[in-house]
């Protein structure tokens, strides 16, 4: 089973740029999509259900803002859109596909880069998500959460970690928390359980500011955590940095399970 994940930074955008052209290519099972910038009716039968694709969105309320997806080769058994949560959902930051008992999440936290507001919007994200995390590890089902976390870990997941100790992104409290998601819950970050030491290669994320890019000064944002049992059965993952869709890349993995 193969596994991609991308914030597109806009789904019209990235398509303009080929993402279905090089999807196509790319023999995936599940594709986790995030920051869709897009209300279902400004999906185009291309977009929202490409060529031997099922795909399935909650969009933010707002236009032109955040959105998550999942496109999966065969249909789900049951789709969850949000957490149950008004102020949450109505951003469109979480949706869950079930396909036996795989469940495959594709997850947007808030960045809190913008302003304090944002970064007080990020905070209460994580501290009401953190229970569904516990909920979600208990229930004995194997997981997959995909997404943009809006967190690099470790200084080994950007560049130039010293200078962004105070920055959203890197805050302590940031990464506190995701330490103790894995820590304290037994979730694995499936990336880091493959290639404990990679550095520039990992990264998934650069800066439109400056030339990030072409200096390769990124961040390492975009994440497959998984539950233990499908994370030991995984055996690859690479990011696509051959084309640019968007300001960050696609993040594949394989797992050795049958969907």
């Amino acid at each position: 089973m193969r596994i991609i994940t991308l914030n597109f930074n806009g789904i019209r955008s990235a398509a303009s740029k080929g993402f279905f052209d090089w999807l196509a290519a790319q023999n995936a099972d599940i594709v986790c999509v995030q920051e869709l910038k897009a209300q279902t009716a400004d999906l185009s039968p291309a977009l929202a259900a490409p060529d031997g694709w099922h795909g399935f969105f909650h969009c933010a309320e707002k236009k032109g803002y955040s959105g998550v997806g999942i496109y999966a080769r065969r249909p789900p058994d049951q789709v969850i859109e949000g957490l149950g949560i008004a102020d949450i959902d109505a951003e469109g930051r979480y949706l869950r596909c079930d396909f036996g008992n795989l469940s495959v999440v594709s997850l947007y936290l808030p960045s809190g880069s913008s302003s304090e507001e944002r970064q007080a919007a990020k905070f209460s994200f994580m501290e009401r998500f953190h229970p569904h995390l516990r909920e979600l590890i208990a229930s004995g089902r194997e997981i997959v959460l995909c997404g943009d976390w809006n967190i690099a870990h470790q200084e080994i997941d950007l560049k130039n970690w010293k200078g962004n100790r105070k920055n959203s992104g890197f805050l302590p409290e940031e990464r506190a928390w995701l330490g103790g998601v894995f820590a304290d819950f037994g979730w694995v970050d499936v990336y880091r359980r493959l290639y404990p030491d990679t550095t520039e290669e990992a990264y998934t994320w650069w800066s439109n500011r400056g030339q990030a890019w072409a200096k390769n000064v990124g961040w390492r944002i975009d994440y497959q955590i998984a539950t233990p049992a499908i994370t030991a059965t995984a055996s690859n993952a690479v990011v696509w940095k051959e084309t640019r869709f968007s300001d960050h890349a696609p993040l594949t993995v394989d797992y050795d399970w049958v969907l």
